[in-house]
């Protein structure tokens, strides 16, 4: 496959512009350009009412960095199914894994039109390495390994990213797609998860986004997070607030407004 199969359509990419997206919203709030002003509007409007959350797209972009770089530098993994990417922003799974790993192979999947519009930004790699991009559902278990298993090889560990992307899905179902995406991986993969807390304020943010148009979020109950890893071996410091996942400067206590996404880092036997 060619960098620019799945990034090339023969029809219009159908963007609507006048309502909030997710995935032109998350840019936002991580600064950068890639969103209308309904995003923004939303984006401003949320942080000045809960102005005690507005830091959990850093953090989880910050977890991302840290993760790779663990499972790239430290662990030997090289390749990388990162499903729900998003927007390019800075520090994408790519180039954090192959500045300490440069043969390594990098799938991103998405279905969102934005996304697949900006998708050159992701095509980019070392010439040792390999990135790649698909328009696949995460729904489609098949249909997303068939794809990836053309630029990856799956009879060897992955690491399967899907961060602040799960609670477009109900937590049971989601919980269940998690454990057949690892279940067919090999032994020595990894799963790298995480999603907003069910904290009374995450939940009210959740409403008004919900509100304003936007696709529904669930946040997770720390169970429902834990569910995701059901079978698997949890890497220390275990399920809790990703900006204390291994943070750069342990002494130092994070800001307030980046422990509302939790997650983990898990091994499969």
């Amino acid at each position: 496959m060619s960098p620019a199969d799945d990034a090339q359509h023969s029809v219009p990419l159908k963007i609507d512009t006048t309502v909030p997206h997710s995935a032109r919203f998350w840019n936002y709030w991580l600064g950068g350009e890639d969103w209308y002003p309904v995003d923004k509007e939303l984006g401003d409007a949320l942080r000045e009412q809960y102005p005690s959350i507005a830091g959990i797209a850093v953090a989880s972009r910050e977890f991302l960095g840290r993760a790779v770089r663990h499972l790239a530098r430290d662990v030997g993994i090289r390749q990388f199914l990162d499903i729900g990417s998003g927007l390019p922003t800075a520090e994408n799974t790519h180039q954090v894994a192959q500045r300490y790993a440069p043969d390594s192979r990098i799938v991103y999947a998405d279905t969102d039109p934005t996304v697949l519009m900006h998708s050159q930004a992701l095509l980019t790699s070392t010439p040792e390495g390999r990135t790649a991009y698909l328009d696949a559902d995460v729904r489609d278990v098949d249909v997303m390994l068939e794809r990836a298993g053309t630029e990856l090889d799956l009879d060897q560990p992955v690491a399967l990213m899907l961060l602040s992307m799960l609670g477009h899905i109900e937590p049971d179902p989601a919980a269940e797609l998690v454990q057949e995406y690892t279940r067919r991986l090999p032994s020595g993969s990894y799963l790298v998860t995480c999603d907003s807390i069910d904290d009374p304020e995450v939940i009210a943010v959740c409403e008004d986004y919900a509100a304003a148009g936007a696709a529904p979020y669930y946040p997770r109950s720390r169970d429902q997070l834990a569910a995701t890893a059901k079978g698997l071996d949890l890497l220390p410091p275990g399920l809790g607030p990703i900006a204390r996942w291994r943070p750069e400067h342990p002494e130092v206590e994070p800001p307030h407004d980046q422990l509302f996404q939790w997650g983990l880092v898990a091994r499969k036997p």
